[in-house]
């Protein structure tokens, strides 16, 4: 019997390169603008699959969807993202959980088997003992092959389930590696092995929802990339974001999170930091570790020694929610990049709030 063909993971999705991604992603937008579509990363991947036109299917729905209301409702936008985006992973997750359930259901009936088996046993021993206790016994062997035939019967079933015990614990540890190489593989950018967008997203969420005291984010930008991309090529641009993405790894303080943004954007979530100096401190000794970077061209031997990247950052205050405290932060990105680049910029004091 031929095996189901398996829908096509997340990664394998999407494989293209830079390049024609910005392509796909300049397709989108006007899409999105001509419905009247909130720029979120769910209408963005959907667009960005109907652009690409990989999936035929979809498309016609979303034509006809927008074509019926005018507009894109967002329960058909999330049920099209969970019907043709995420598809493979959640037929994943489905399939892990019936093994689970599987794997569950046998050790139960082994259980069940087990507790029988030893009731059995029981009242086999409190047979033979009674039988034992009597002032004459005439058929002493008889009771004897009972006690041994009952005893080898719960032995082999004791040794039948510590063998089923070890295999489903050597079950449990692969459902376990495949859980943790999926929930890796949906936080994780596979380029810089730091958190991805989505998951930066939900951290910073999260941070900013428990207490803003001592959190501070910090946003970098690698200095013409594309510019790089241009002259090098994206295989020599990739090993430079896989540098970066070390660098983050290696100079994280406690608690701090580091993340691709996007492309060449990368983010920090620096906890217990309380003042403007020590985020300061910290995005200077990343942008001096980075300008320090070696990068060589291995078809021409040449050492690349003008690798920079411009930061800005901005310390969280009350009233601070995910969308303005990137914005300050990313502000002061900009103002970096306009004051010569290879530098760090504070964040302007947010404003105040008023009723």
């Amino acid at each position: 019997m031929a095996q189901p063909i398996k829908p096509p993971s997340i990664l394998e999705l999407y494989p293209e390169e830079t390049r024609e991604a910005a392509g796909f992603l300049k397709q989108a937008v006007p899409l999105m603008m001509r419905h009247d579509i909130p720029p979120t990363p769910l209408h963005y991947s959907l667009w960005y699959t109907y652009s690409k036109g990989s999936e035929p299917e979809l498309n016609r729905r979303m034509d006809k969807i927008a074509k019926d209301f005018n507009s894109f409702p967002p329960e058909a936008a999330s049920k099209l993202f969970r019907d043709y985006i995420i598809r493979g992973e959640l037929e994943e997750a489905r399939e892990g959980q019936q093994q689970v359930i599987e794997l569950v259901d046998d050790i139960e009936v082994d259980v069940t088997r087990s507790v029988s088996g030893s009731r059995d046993y029981q009242a086999s021993l409190k047979h033979g003992l009674a039988a034992l206790q009597e002032p004459l016994i005439d058929d002493l062997p008889s009771v004897l092959n009972e006690l041994q035939q009952s005893t080898q019967l719960m032995h082999d079933q004791q040794e039948k389930f510590l063998y089923r015990l070890r295999s489903a614990q050597e079950e449990i540890l692969t459902l376990r590696s495949q859980l943790e190489r999926a929930h890796v593989a949906a936080t994780l950018d596979s380029l810089t092995q730091v958190f991805n967008r989505n998951a930066f997203t939900r951290l910073l969420e999260q941070a900013l929802s428990s207490d803003h005291q001592g959190l501070a984010l910090v946003m970098l930008d690698i200095d013409h990339f594309k510019q790089f991309n241009d002259q090098y090529g994206h295989p020599l641009g990739d090993r430079v974001l896989q540098h970066v993405g070390q660098l983050l790894r290696d100079m994280l303080p406690p608690r701090a999170i580091a993340a691709r943004y996007g492309g060449e954007e990368f983010c920090i979530i620096l906890r217990e930091c309380f003042d403007t100096a020590s985020a300061s401190d910290f995005a200077e000794r990343l942008r001096l570790k980075i300008q320090s970077l070696r990068i060589k061209v291995r078809r021409t031997d040449q050492t690349l020694n003008s690798i920079s990247a411009s930061f800005g950052f901005a310390l969280a205050e009350p009233g601070d929610d995910l969308e303005s405290l990137l914005t300050r932060a990313d502000d002061a990105l900009y103002q970096a990049k306009r004051n010569g680049r290879n530098q760090v910029h504070p964040a302007s004091a947010a404003v105040a709030l008023t009723s």
